[in-house]
């Protein structure tokens, strides 16, 4: 009983945190700030430990959903590595806390559900091996092929041909969202537009083309 009483008067808090970060934020087109303001639900203990109660932890995983997106868009990050996560991520050095590497990988998988996005999608390993790497879409695929498409508009590119190391690294896209993002996630950007009808690639290399129309 004495467990059972403690699990409740933990629960409160995960119900009502102060508001979480939004699921989507906007991304910044100026250099992101080193700092990035942790809620303050992540000073909270039991939030390092996923809890048993199913409404508990559906809250839990949301919130953690939050954080994770608000943080990869405020630091720019196209994508998590379980082995080598960000430091102050999924730890809290003051209180000693960390989420285990297993409830990690059951947060993510929580948010690579259709469902819930997806926000995560995980990356293919080589056969045979799970996983150990994903994306994280702090703009969803459609919401970037747009991003990119107003940008193609409102610089004149239609009718152009650019190279995607121009789209990811060019002196035109020194303020968009998506500089320097992976190329493969980019290349999944532009098959949005493809099938859209809004673009069209040549090659697969850096070096390869795209003709918007």
């Amino acid at each position: 009983m004495a467990a059972t009483a403690s699990l409740s008067t933990l629960s409160p808090p995960l119900y009502h945190p102060s508001p979480p970060p939004p699921a989507n934020p906007p991304p910044s087109t100026s250099p992101a700030s080193p700092t990035f303001a942790f809620p303050s639900y992540t000073t909270f203990p039991p939030f390092y430990t996923l809890q048993p109660n199913l409404t508990t932890r559906a809250r839990q995983l949301d919130l953690w959903s939050a954080l994770i997106t608000s943080y990869c868009a405020h630091h720019r990050l196209f994508r998590l590595a379980l082995s080598a996560p960000p430091a102050d991520l999924f730890a809290h050095a003051p209180l000693g806390r960390a989420l285990k590497p297993a409830d990690v990988r059951a947060v993510l998988d929580h948010m690579a559900q259709p469902a819930h996005g997806p926000r995560v999608e995980w990356i293919a390993a080589n056969k045979g091996e799970p996983s150990s790497t994903c994306w994280v879409y702090w703009k969803s695929l459609a919401e970037w092929a747009d991003a990119v498409y107003a940008w193609v508009d409102a610089t004149g590119q239609k009718g152009s041909v650019l190279t995607v190391y121009e789209l990811r690294e060019g002196d035109a896209v020194s303020g968009a969202a998506w500089r320097d993002m992976d190329e493969a996630l980019l290349r999944k950007v532009l098959g949005v537009l493809v099938k859209r009808g809004k673009a069209q690639v040549f090659g697969v290399e850096e070096s390869s083309g795209v003709k918007f129309f």
